[in-house]
């Protein structure tokens, strides 16, 4: 097997979480420190420096020291392009279905007729 289905695998599996999501998309326009992405998302800083550690061991984002401070930013912009065209996916897939669901559904006579008591008509 080509090792970057692997690679491919294990990001996936690290973009799989709605925060982490978040969090890439927030990186996509400028770097940020750890509470300036807690104050944005409402959640603690711990809880956003446990997310960004996975995702900086992943590769997809890294750390940049000004002073004190540490921003994060992503390593490569084009993993927003990524996500974006899978969410481009989901929206119309969504749209699918919803034009499937507001469709009049055929009556099948005989799955009526089944679950209709005995003699009843």
């Amino acid at each position: 097997m080509d090792p970057i289905w692997t690679l491919q695998s294990e990001v996936m599996k690290i973009l799989a979480s709605p925060r982490r999501l978040e969090i890439l998309h927030l990186l996509a326009d400028e770097p940020k420190e750890v509470g300036r992405l807690a104050d944005e998302m409402g959640i603690s800083q711990p809880n956003v420096s446990q997310h960004l550690a996975v995702m900086r061991a992943a590769g997809i984002v890294e750390a940049e020291r000004d002073g004190r401070e540490v921003r994060y930013r992503l390593t490569d912009p084009d993993v927003i392009a990524a996500c974006s065209l899978m969410r481009g996916v989901l929206m119309r897939r969504l749209a699918r279905l919803g034009e499937l669901s507001e469709r009049p559904q055929p009556t099948d006579e005989r799955a009526h007729a089944a679950a209709s008591p005995a003699g009843a008509g």
